[in-house]
């Protein structure tokens, strides 16, 4: 099976580039994402100073990317999460800084009170042409990454 390619993006002066699994960063990642869906529509936050995106965040000392993930999605959309999935990592460059964001898909079991409050203003579900109207940073990466996610929730359905 090849592999599939991504093109490459920009968040002002970061340069990002995904890199599917089972690629794995050589270090730590610094950040996780998770594309939590429901049925064919995927939960976004309305993120102060950033707008409407995925749950994301820092990975904390204590933690694993996947601990982030999941506890990201609880305090930005309420949304617990079930099936989480390993889908690749991006890598940010920013001049001499390097770093990698760990990234998931997965499929919201629950949603209830969102816990960070002060960070989250609110939480919905889109569909993938709603996204390109209202995500903080849309582009071809982004939406290619937002399909990747996708056809990997689709695929563990048809394959149960």
């Amino acid at each position: 099976m090849a592999v599939k390619r991504f093109p490459c993006g920009q968040y002002g002066r970061q340069r990002l580039q995904f890199f599917p699994a089972p690629y794995r960063p050589p270090i730590r990642a610094f950040a996780a994402l998770v594309f939590p869906w429901q049925d064919e529509r995927v939960l976004v936050c309305d993120i102060a100073d950033r707008g409407w995106c995925i749950p994301s965040g820092r990975v904390e000392p204590y933690e694993t990317s996947l601990d982030a993930a999941r506890r990201e999605a609880e305090e930005e959309a309420g949304a617990v999460l079930a099936e989480i999935q390993y889908i690749g990592c991006y890598l940010i460059t920013d001049r001499c800084e390097t770093r990698w964001a760990d990234c998931y898909a997965a499929r919201v079991q629950e949603l209830g009170e969102i816990t960070m409050q002060e960070e989250s203003l609110g939480r919905k579900l889109c569909t993938l042409e709603e996204l390109a109207e209202i995500y903080h940073l849309w582009n071809d990466l982004t939406e290619l990454v937002f399909r990747h996610s996708w056809e990997i929730i689709e695929r563990r359905n048809r394959c149960g």
